[in-house]
């Protein structure tokens, strides 16, 4: 499940905190890595201003809040592999992010981690509106755990 050898994809640094990105319209899910980038934890859903220089900022205070060296931003493809509409604007938002923050930008195959993020959160047998608010966040988990597998 893996988008290998992607051009838009720059170079991570193997040691440092990781910051995994869940793209949605309105609503980011937020993981984050060991600094030895072995194990992804859910850290937030992250509801979007719609102001660039306020999300910015947002981001920029994760990234200082936990030393994150760059960010693995999921992208979701169909279940071919072809690219989708939402695709491109996760690889616009990973431009952005990139911009944004100065830092390292790649992105992961992200087709059906919300569908497993899912079918984890209805294991635990939680209510709807606690489903909602968790599932961006462990979907994020899920693409960072994946990249951080991918060897």
């Amino acid at each position: 499940m893996t988008v290998t050898s992607d051009p838009t994809d720059d170079l991570l640094p193997s040691e440092g905190a990781l910051l995994g990105l869940d793209y949605g319209r309105r609503r980011i899910g937020v993981a984050v890595s060991t600094p030895e980038q072995s194990l992804a934890v859910p850290l937030e859903t992250w509801e979007r201003s719609g102001d660039d220089n306020q999300d910015a900022g947002h981001l920029e205070a994760l990234i200082a809040d936990q030393q994150v060296v760059a960010l693995v931003i999921g992208l979701p493809l169909h279940a071919d592999g072809t690219i989708s509409e939402l695709s491109q604007e996760a690889r616009a938002f990973g431009d952005w992010v990139r911009q944004a923050t100065g830092k390292p930008v790649a992105f992961w195959d992200e087709r059906y981690t919300t569908r497993q993020a899912e079918s984890v959160l209805l294991d635990l047998d939680m209510t709807r509106k606690k489903r909602k608010a968790r599932l961006d966040m462990l979907a994020a988990q899920l693409i960072l755990q994946g990249y951080l597998d991918r060897d």
